[in-house]
């Protein structure tokens, strides 16, 4: 008699498991017969080009794409007017997907394998966020249209995230409470690879630093002048010598974004943009005030005046390898990219405009997986989100393989079928990542003990931020 119950209970798991299967087919076929519709979102966004906290017209396109199938929107939340909530169903497990979609700044480019700029220093989608916030939508929808036909219970979110690159949109978000109640966090990245192996980022922390002076003719009556742009080179030099005597890990960067007007004028107004990163965000905490203080002698020693502005502050990005080895087993059933005999000849061209040795049929593959996070050398606001919610992402093989992002040859591709395919390999995975979790929301359960034993019982969620508003102007 046992031995027949077992074998009942064998018998009724390996059905449950091929009926899984029937159904994730059955969510793949369904997101593939919609590759031109999403392509056309997603070109369009691209065409548009919006740079952070001005992504109007891509926001409200993602935000109708989802209201006509019956999600509740959210607009304007955390104080961001591009920044929304989508949400369907009701009670746990609460599920998010991630949407990027702001454009970078001067990289403007024609879906052509050869430089070729729309506008000269025009923005463009080097990190291929318009990709990114479609298959996150296109993936919502598809779980929506699920959960409504089998009654599933639970709560699907897209969350729209405004101004990854720089504005640190997440951070608000988070702050403000919008993932309180979630339970895990489903995001990806565009890439020139598959992947879904859990990640280290950098934790980074940035701020605008102005110095007064007093302008005369610095020829003439120099002695009459403090020159702000003194103070700002003194600024530098001083955290120039301090790199010695920081974690060998740290990176931190500047660009003068104000000089003075003219030579013959000692400069009365002067300002430095600051990056510092590293892996700990503790270490960025006590890095930056360095950096605070270097700006206050140099204010002092060339008797000018000194104020700063924080711009973003981002938490370094916890792995979670529950989710992550969920992930990678469904990136496994989907597969990579298949490129046509046009992608391959456009990607051919592509290949002869950077150095390495890179192979197109590598958009096909499937990274292999790893349980040792890899240290990634950029931040993300995803980071913040990271320490608060279980969270998993993968990449993509949205750009020709050896593409590097923030390049017009990731714009390029972005623009093509190439990117499309990337963008629809990602939106299926993520649409049966969310099905197993609202299946076994035990899955959850573990990941949320996994994200617990790595902050320790100690941590309390502090934004890097402070209290200031969302920068809405910071790229105009």
């Amino acid at each position: 008699m046992k031995k027949l119950f077992t074998l009942t209970l064998v018998l009724c798991a390996l059905t449950g498991a091929v009926l899984a299967q029937k159904t994730k087919d059955k969510i793949i076929t369904a997101i593939d017969g919609q590759t031109e519709d999403y392509g056309a979102i997603a070109l369009q966004i691209w065409e548009w080009a919006e740079v952070g906290y001005q992504e109007e017209q891509s926001s409200a396109l993602l935000r109708e794409t989802l209201a006509k199938e019956g999600f509740r929107i959210q607009s304007g939340v955390a104080s961001i007017p591009t920044a929304f909530v989508a949400e369907y169903g009701s009670g746990q497990p609460v599920i998010a997907i991630l949407a990027e979609f702001d454009a970078l700044p001067g990289v403007s480019q024609h879906a052509v394998p050869s430089r070729d700029a729309i506008v000269a220093g025009g923005p463009g989608h080097a990190c291929g966020h318009h990709l990114f916030g479609t298959a996150s939508v296109a993936a919502g929808i598809e779980i929506k249209r699920w959960m409504e036909s089998t009654k599933k219970q639970g709560t699907i979110r897209v969350y729209g995230t405004p101004a990854e690159e720089g504005g640190g949109g997440k951070v608000y978000m988070v702050r403000a409470g919008l993932f309180d109640d979630v339970d895990a966090v489903l995001h990806w990245h565009p890439s020139s690879t598959n992947g879904a192996n859990p990640g280290f980022s950098l934790a980074n922390k940035s701020a605008k630093f102005r110095f007064y002076g007093e302008a005369s003719h610095a020829a003439g009556s120099p002695e009459r002048g403090r020159s702000a742009l003194d103070g700002v080179e003194a600024m530098n030099h001083m955290v120039n010598m301090l790199r010695e005597h920081v974690p060998q890990e740290t990176r931190i960067h500047y660009v003068i974004t104000s000089g003075g007007e003219a030579p013959n004028v000692v400069p009365a107004f002067a300002e430095v943009f600051y990056y510092v990163r590293n892996p700990e965000v503790a270490n960025v905490k006590e890095i930056f005030e360095k950096v605070v203080n270097a700006a206050k002698g140099a204010a002092l020693g060339t008797n000018t005046e000194m104020d700063y502005e924080i711009i973003h502050g981002l938490y370094n990005l916890l792995p979670n390898e529950t989710l992550s080895e969920l992930m990678y087993k469904n990136l496994q059933k989907v597969g990579g990219v298949t490129y046509s005999e046009a992608d391959k000849a456009f990607a051919a061209q592509i290949l002869t405009t950077y150095s390495g040795n890179y192979d197109m049929a590598d958009a096909g593959k499937i990274q292999p997986y790893s349980n040792q996070p890899k240290r990634a050398a950029g931040s993300t606001d995803v980071g913040d989100v990271s320490w608060m919610v279980p969270t998993a992402g993968m990449g993509a093989a949205t750009w020709v393989p050896g593409t590097s992002a923030h390049t017009w040859q990731a714009v390029a591709a972005g623009g093509t079928d190439i990117g499309i395919k990337g963008m629809m390999v990602a939106a299926k995975t993520l649409a049966l990542t969310a099905m197993d979790i609202f299946n076994d929301p035990a899955i959850a359960a573990k990941a949320i003990a996994e994200l617990d034993n790595r902050k320790g019982d100690e941590f309390v969620y502090e934004a890097l931020i402070g209290d200031r508003e969302p920068p809405l102007d910071y790229r105009k």
